[in-house]
């Protein structure tokens, strides 16, 4: 048996021809594969107001800029996230306030958020966890009530849907990951979607300096344009853009999106169905409410349940060559947090005990049914 890895890029020959192509054409910077990248994501996601990014970092960060959050201001998220969520709030200049999580979705806890807004609360940044979508008809009706800004955080939930609606679409910001372990990847990269078509429009100006134009724009989009020669610096800006040659690869695999999303979809019902009799703490199944993103399959180990911690479990699943990864440990946490925030474990009980139990288990298109009841049985092995 070989080493199954937790994620494996789904990329190929269609992907290297495309990557070929541009480098053969001789531009290889933002050009015009990021434009039909864009335009493809778009059309995928239902939104004409679209930016692409060098990550969903980027898109955060850009995105609270775009929306005229004052510096200062306090953002509600999640205490069960990457710390990519947190650092772009405080990139913004602005304060992260963390909410507990239920248990069941480790998403935020929805019926705790009113209890954190204060006068200085500007946005709520949701994080749609595994692909699975947060109650977004309460956190809009929130939002809407003490007129707060909606920025998610949809890293993990590619073809995730809330009552027919695809994420990113509800509030003001949607912002996406194709990091190499994403279900579309361009090894580094990521997408902005707006309510606004002006707040995408700034992104992309932020995102490349502040430029008025682009190179593209000035010398390759229409061929030499006296006019516009010369650029102008309409802000201070960032270097946050994508390149044509990650624009290609994402570009070859937007046409996969739902085929790969139905792989990834019958292994994680695989490992419902045939976990489902042990005591290992399984994620929440969707209703009918909820399109899942399928991006990850996480259970919940501890040692009074199971016999055994996460850890140590995690450390005998790597001895029989099947990989993991733990999503994550709650951000109180976190060294650097803790110093600045002074927050305390203590008062997120819920990520700190998600975060401690949580496992995450191979899923792509990549993994077989095979190696899939391989890890079941392994599993079964090791856990009581």
């Amino acid at each position: 048996m070989k080493f199954i890895k937790l994620a494996n890029p789904n990329i190929g020959a269609k992907e290297a021809k495309q990557v070929a192509l541009v480098i053969k054409s001789g531009w290889i910077g933002s050009g015009p594969k990021v434009k039909e990248f864009e335009k493809d994501f778009g059309n995928y996601k239902k939104s004409k107001n679209v930016a692409a990014v060098s990550s969903c970092t980027a898109a955060l960060h850009l995105g609270m800029l775009a929306c005229n959050i004052k510096p200062g201001s306090e953002v509600i998220t999640t205490a069960m996230t990457f710390s990519a969520t947190i650092n772009s709030i405080i990139h913004a200049g602005l304060k992260p306030v963390l909410v507990d999580i239920n248990l069941q979705t480790g998403n935020i806890d929805e019926n705790k958020i009113i209890k954190s807004i204060t006068k200085k609360t500007k946005a709520i940044l949701p994080v749609h966890l595994a692909g699975y979508p947060c109650n977004m008809d309460q956190i809009c009706n929130i939002a809407k009530k003490y007129k707060l800004k909606i920025i998610e955080d949809c890293a993990h939930a590619l073809e995730t849907e809330f009552k027919g609606t695809k994420a990113g679409n509800f509030g003001d910001i949607g912002c996406f990951s194709f990091y190499v372990t994403k279900n579309l990847t361009t090894a580094e990269g990521g997408m902005l979607i707006s309510k606004r078509p002006k707040d995408a429009k700034r992104v992309r100006t932020l995102a490349l300096h502040g430029l008025s134009q682009s190179a593209w724009q000035r010398f390759s989009e229409k061929g030499y344009n006296q006019k516009k020669l010369h650029y102008k610096i309409v802000e201070a800006g960032f270097k946050y853009n994508m390149t044509d040659i990650q624009a290609a690869i994402g570009l070859s695999q937007v046409p996969s999106i739902e085929k790969n999303w139905f792989i990834r979809k019958k292994l994680w019902e695989m490992y419902y169905e045939n976990l489902s009799d042990t005591n290992i703490i399984l994620p929440k199944y969707p209703d009918q409410s909820v399109k899942h993103g399928y991006h990850l399959f996480q259970i919940r180990v501890n040692s009074s349940r199971n016999g055994i911690s996460r850890d140590q479990f995690l450390q005998k699943l790597f001895l029989k060559k099947i990989g993991t990864g733990v999503h994550y440990l709650s951000i109180p946490e976190h060294p650097y947090y803790k110093k600045t925030f002074n927050w305390k474990t203590k008062n997120f009980p819920n990520a700190y005990k998600f975060g401690r139990e949580t496992l995450s288990l191979p899923l792509s298109p990549k993994v077989t049914e095979s190696q899939v009841r391989y890890i079941v049985k392994a599993i079964k092995s090791l856990a009581r």
